[in-house]
């Protein structure tokens, strides 16, 4: 079953069962509203009688009642004499006798009040009206109580309420298929942005491309279902155009350590020709050649790694991190002077990322530091702070020293991937930081990494 259809049953169903109800109410109304007519008119006729003084000197006499002889009817007064002894006296007409029970007796023996009750009258279902009138003599002199039997067909009632059930059934029919209809109609037109989004998935799906995006206007929930859905799309082309660039940067990076490794190895084929200090050097590159192989397979993992979801922060020391990252540094660069001033700083993160993106820093102003000089590191405010003494970053390379694979121009000669500063703005996006170069007062590079301190630090 489509998701179109079910809208449509749904709509036809809530307006059945709405229309349903309404009827059922409307029904019961009228039902009880004829009812109460019938009775008002029975308690009117009771009245009229009972105002009658004279009246119960018909009883057990041989006139009659002036009662319709052919049963009771809706316009004129029909009644039946009970006594305590359960005699009853009507008109000649005995086919129209109405029912007496225990009831009517005890209403005529003044134990309990006046009521109404349905009963069969002459073939006829009729409305009964049971009131006590007073006291009767019958021939032999003696007393009885006395109740009278109003009665009142209701069969034009019932006719009346059929007619009303074969109108509400109609309507109820009649409102079912407008619900369905117009359910249908809404749910074509509320599913015409769905349809978009789908037929632009499955072309997307056909062509592998997400350059498409679905036109959308107005400001509801599919609208805004639409644009979240072209966002993805955008991240989704984002993504693939950051892949294939990757694919095609890390390819082109690798070919030349791989090209230069092979020439090397083809020239140490015919090592019998080369004195021992051109084979000392061949191997000197060939060894350098797999360092930054090396290095450079690593940043790519590193990269790869980042865009993992399965990771999981923990709470990170950020201040002890950064210290024992600096403790290595001066192992690494005895000849630099460490100075640093370590706030401390803790962060919901993942250690070993930032761990490598501290290094990165450290070994960044390590490599462009000269003999002798000092670097800097301070950790405040959730900033971490790495200023060389070097020869700084120029102004057009600052906005782009965090890019894969890019180098300055004067760093090209130098060994390297191009990836650890890369490295780091992917650690900082992933703790949500940001991580900028500057231009450090009196020369030199000064590069932030800005961390957000954890919610309860």
């Amino acid at each position: 079953m489509t998701f179109r259809l079910r809208l449509a049953l749904v709509a036809a169903l809530t307006v059945a069962a709405t229309i349903a109800v309404a009827s059922a109410v409307v029904y019961v109304v009228m039902r009880n509203e004829l009812r109460t007519s019938v009775d008002h008119q029975l308690q009117q006729q009771s009245q009229q009688v009972l105002s009658n003084r004279g009246f119960l000197s018909h009883a057990f006499m041989n006139q009659p009642f002036a009662v319709p002889q052919h049963g009771p009817s809706a316009t004129a007064m029909y009644l039946q004499l009970v006594v305590d002894t359960g005699f009853t006296q009507l008109a000649a007409n005995e086919t129209a006798k109405v029912p007496v029970d225990k009831r009517a007796t005890a209403v005529a023996a003044r134990k309990r009040g006046p009521f109404f009750t349905n009963g069969e009258v002459g073939e006829k279902m009729s409305r009964i009206y049971t009131v006590y009138v007073g006291q009767v003599i019958d021939r032999n002199g003696e007393r009885h109580g006395a109740a009278i039997q109003f009665v009142r067909p209701i069969d034009d009632i019932d006719r009346t309420l059929h007619r009303l059930q074969l109108i509400l059934l109609l309507v109820l029919a009649g409102g079912l298929a407008a619900g369905a209809a117009g359910g249908a109609l809404v749910s074509r037109a509320a599913l015409v942005p769905i349809r978009r989004l789908t037929e632009t998935a499955e072309r997307i799906a056909e062509t592998g491309e997400p350059s498409e995006r679905v036109p959308v206007s107005g400001s509801d929930e599919l609208t805004r279902l639409g644009t979240a859905f072209n966002t993805m799309l955008g991240a989704l082309e984002e993504s693939l155009e950051t892949q294939r660039r990757f694919v095609a940067d890390a390819s082109h990076e690798l070919r030349t350590p791989l090209t230069s490794m092979q020439t090397n190895i083809e020239v140490l084929k015919q090592h019998e020709r080369l004195d021992p200090e051109a084979r000392a050097r061949l191997f000197a590159d060939l060894e350098r050649e797999a360092h930054e192989m090396r290095d450079l397979i690593a940043g790519l993992l590193e990269l790869a790694r980042g865009d993992d979801p399965g990771q999981e922060k923990t709470t990170v020391h950020v201040d002890e991190l950064v210290e024992n990252t600096v403790a290595r540094a001066r192992s690494r660069y005895p000849q630099l002077t460490w100075a640093s001033r370590l706030e401390p700083t803790v962060i919901e993160g993942y250690p070993e990322r930032l761990e490598r993106a501290v290094w990165n820093l450290l070994e960044n102003a390590g490599k462009w530091s000269r003999e002798g000089s000092s670097v800097d590191v301070i950790l405040e405010h959730g900033d971490l702070v790495v200023r060389d003494y070097g020869p700084g970053i120029a102004a057009e390379d600052r906005e782009h020293v965090f890019d894969r694979f890019y180098r300055a121009t004067n760093a090209r000669s130098l060994p390297g991937s191009g990836l650890g500063l890369a490295i780091v703005r992917e650690v900082a996006e992933a703790h949500g930081g940001s991580v900028s170069a500057e231009e450090a007062p009196g020369g030199g590079a000064l590069l932030r990494l800005h961390l957000p301190p954890a919610a309860d630090s």
